[in-house]
């Protein structure tokens, strides 16, 4: 699709670059995607099998839309289903957590573990660091914990 091209085209670009060309590029294709949705959706029988489908989409076109407006978010979540692959292809083995709060515990820990990785921090460090600071820390200071606040606060400190 169009609109994976520009996505394409856009790949490395800073979060402003990606919004600017996506408010130039992208809006006017997806606004028109929405307008013919809408049209079609209008023109289907009660019986048709796209029909739930598309009322399912048009329901979440907000939240479709959003990487529109934010040049952070991707198209696609294809980032995240690849930092799941391998919690998912061990999920046999976390029928063995023991109860429910040891497997809510789990997923904590592998949310925070992942969304290091994904901001390009060793989650070694990340945890060592935060676990041997937490306790001193005051609650208006912990979003500095969080993994790309710690990554950039890491490199001002080198710089000085």
């Amino acid at each position: 699709s169009a609109l994976f091209v520009i996505e394409r085209e856009i790949n490395g670009l800073t979060a402003a670059e990606r919004f600017s060309v996506r408010q130039q590029k992208s809006k006017p294709l997806f606004d028109a995607m929405h307008e013919w949705v809408t049209t079609e959706r209008a023109t289907l029988s009660r019986s048709s099998a796209v029909r739930e489908p598309i009322d399912y989409m048009l329901k979440r076109w907000a939240d479709f839309a959003r990487f529109l407006d934010d040049g952070r978010i991707c198209l696609t979540n294809n980032a995240a289903e690849r930092a799941l692959r391998g919690i998912a292809l061990g999920r046999r083995n976390w029928t063995f957590a023991g109860s429910q709060r040891g497997a809510d515990r789990a997923a904590v820990m592998l949310t925070l573990l992942t969304t290091a990785r994904l901001n390009d921090v060793d989650p070694q460090a990340w945890l060592a660091d935060v676990l041997a600071r937490i306790a001193d820390l005051p609650a208006s200071r912990l979003h500095e914990l969080l993994p790309w606040e710690w990554k950039r606060l890491r490199a001002v400190e080198k710089n000085l």
